[in-house]
């Protein structure tokens, strides 16, 4: 256990967790999809990138390879530990104060979803924070069926199996929602709370801190790159 889990999270099976329930495992055996590309669209050749939620490093490794410099952060130090190439530092991101600015600040992973709407807020803080003058945020939004088309389950080539369990209201907006990785010599679990939020919703989020939409990256806008106010 790397740190006492949050309330309404759980995580089992072999290996570390984060407080959210991760297992540090399974985001070492996760392959990469189809991220990297989308930040390296939009991201300019070179920048320099602040990933908040870095994990062991699926995203921040290809990034690197691509050119850009990565700083990577996690409250997981046992994630950092698997990052190789970039700099890391071991924080939580609600609390995060580095004194920088980043040419791009990345929310990935549907972290904006977190079922606490002050710590929500306060991870667009720190996005806004860091995010230089020319700058912007990258920011992963949930699929708008990700709470009402379940169960489900994607079967990736390599033989392992993600499947979501079920989405249960627990009350003021917020679902628990239980995830299961199946591989074949090892099963891990993770329960954790998130809150769906419509188009509308997540805009005047991002607006309660002085963010606003510049564009919708994808045609499903999960990724959206968002920009200070004025």
């Amino acid at each position: 256990m790397s740190d006492q889990m949050r309330e309404g999270h759980k995580g089992t099976g072999l290996g570390a967790m984060t407080p959210d329930g991760c297992a540090v495992e399974v985001y070492s055996r996760l392959p990469v999809m189809g991220e990297p590309d989308v930040i390296a669209g939009v991201a300019p050749a070179g920048a320099h990138i602040l990933e908040l939620g870095s994990g062991v490093g699926r995203m921040t490794h290809p990034l690197l390879e691509r050119g850009f410099t990565v700083t990577a952060v996690d409250e997981c130090a046992e994630m950092l530990e698997r990052v190789r190439g970039a700099r890391t530092v071991c924080s939580p991101i609600e609390e995060l104060d580095l004194g920088e600015r980043f040419d791009v600040v990345l929310l990935a992973s549907f972290l904006v979803h977190t079922g606490d709407i002050e710590e929500r807020r306060a991870l667009l803080r720190t996005c806004l924070r860091h995010v230089g003058d020319d700058g912007f945020v990258l920011i992963q939004r949930e699929g708008e069926d990700y709470h009402t088309n379940v169960p489900r389950e994607r079967v990736d080539p390599s033989g392992f199996t993600v499947r979501i369990v079920s989405a249960e209201p627990v009350g003021d907006g917020v679902n628990s929602v239980r995830a299961e990785y199946v591989f074949p010599d090892a099963t891990w679990t993770q329960t954790f709370q998130a809150r769906p939020l419509t188009r509308e919703q997540f805009e005047e989020a991002l607006g309660e801190v002085g963010l606003r939409v510049d564009r919708y990256l994808t045609e499903d806008r999960i990724w959206v790159k968002a920009v200070p106010v004025g």
